[in-house]
């Protein structure tokens, strides 16, 4: 029985996204979900790593359930992220989504060399963000079926 998304067991989602108003957005259209979400934000690529591994300030990060990475992150860009998790075998079965504000072909043809598991273009506008957060809803937490969430 899937557990995740109760109110007991929040669905937990690592939101990298550099760009304050973005990340607030988006935790924000979460946050009006039926579902239960925990949203961790980290700002750059090297953060991003660090609290997936659980290393340094992130020793006591909670696995997630799914990733959602801006591309264009500092320090280390989103690509390199993404193509570190799915080297790490410890990493490789959390679903990622690239969450980007470019829609051009080389970007998502890039983004699916290197396995993401979805590619969504950011919204402009409040409702875009309410819309885009339910379809992530609809389609990782209710239609997906996601493989057990490594031990915390």
């Amino acid at each position: 029985m899937n557990t995740r998304g109760t109110h007991a067991n929040p669905f937990r989602i690592l939101l990298a996204e550099d760009n304050p108003g973005d990340a607030d957005l988006l935790i924000e259209a979460f946050k009006r979900l039926k579902t239960p979400i925990t949203t961790s934000v980290v700002v750059d690529g090297e953060d991003a790593l660090a609290f997936l591994h659980r290393t340094g300030e992130y020793k006591e990060a909670p696995r997630v359930d799914l990733i959602v990475l801006d591309l264009n992150l500092p320090k280390m860009n989103g690509r390199e992220v993404l193509q570190e998790i799915k080297f790490h075998k410890e990493l490789l079965r959390i679903p990622v989504v690239v969450f980007s504000s470019s829609s051009a072909e080389h970007d998502l043809l890039d983004c699916y060399e290197l396995h993401a598991n979805g590619f969504m273009t950011k919204p402009v506008d409040l409702a875009s963000y309410f819309s885009l957060a339910g379809d992530i809803e609809r389609y990782w937490l209710q239609a997906a079926k996601l493989p057990a969430r490594l031990a915390d």
